[in-house]
């Protein structure tokens, strides 16, 4: 798998939908970290039709998110009908080969199409846009939350509400910050040729507003480092650090799909 480094903090070579760490020219481990609930089943068959009501996807005061693969290369519009404009063009596969994923909002019929409205992985950061719901896989569920705080320079992790792991980080230099947001675990990496990212890293669909002049549009990681001592602090060039011990205990606990929100 083919990965492009970025020396300071991650940023993917990357088409416009997909997002990615950098890293060396590793081998990339594309194993979920955490078995992920089923997808739901059914779906597909009982979405049709103009009847259908219209459901909201994901609902954070219920500590609940679903996500879904992109099976079919496709196109996100600004509202829910073929002739809306196209805001972004959505593929199946990331740069480094894993799946598309992408986040879900709502469900909507709509001149007798299915639609979901989706959190893109583009400038603007919190861009959302419909893709028709036969182009995607069955929903899974996400329960599991990761906020990172960059006042504080914590990751916290929850599932259900309830804490279950939280780190000390490092985050982007003031000249380049992580942004804030609402974004999604979508792959994880690992076997870097380079130790500064550390035992494995995560891609998120968050991008940075001041690295857009790198390939890919500069998006960000969530990643260990050879160089614990440098921690917490404003140390990246917009991705999240901390210490290997700490990515791999994460690793342990949250599964792709997960949501992050940066605060």
């Amino acid at each position: 798998m083919r990965l492009v480094l970025c020396r300071g903090g991650l940023s993917a070579v990357a088409a416009l939908t997909v997002a990615l760490l950098p890293a060396a020219t590793a081998e990339a481990a594309t194993r979920q970290p955490v078995a992920a609930p089923p997808a739901e089943t059914g779906q597909l068959a009982a979405e049709t039709g103009s009847a259908l009501q219209d459901f909201q996807l994901s609902r954070p005061a219920e500590n609940l998110w679903r996500w879904a693969f992109v099976e079919r290369a496709t196109e996100a519009r600004a509202f829910p009908a073929a002739a809306a404009p196209v805001i972004a063009r959505v593929s199946t596969r990331t740069p480094e080969r894993t799946r598309e994923m992408l986040p879900l909002l709502e469900r909507r019929s709509a001149e007798g199409e299915v639609w979901v409205r989706a959190r893109l992985p583009v400038l603007p950061n919190g861009t959302t846009g419909w893709v028709r719901r036969d182009k995607l896989s069955g929903y899974t569920i996400a329960r599991t939350h990761l906020i990172v705080d960059r006042r504080r320079l914590t990751a916290r992790l929850e599932r259900g509400g309830r804490t279950v792991f939280k780190a000390r980080i490092g985050i982007g230099k003031r000249r380049w910050p992580t942004p804030r947001g609402s974004f999604m675990v979508r792959n994880r990496l690992s076997g870097f040729d380079d130790p500064i990212y550390g035992a494995l890293a995560f891609g998120t669909t968050a991008r940075s507003a001041t690295l857009t002049d790198w390939p890919g549009g500069g998006f960000i990681g969530i990643h260990g480092t050879n160089r614990p001592e440098i921690l917490p602090g404003r140390v990246s060039h917009g991705c999240i650090r901390m210490s290997d011990r700490n990515i791999l205990a994460l690793d342990r606990r949250m599964p792709l799909g997960t949501q992050v929100t940066i605060r």
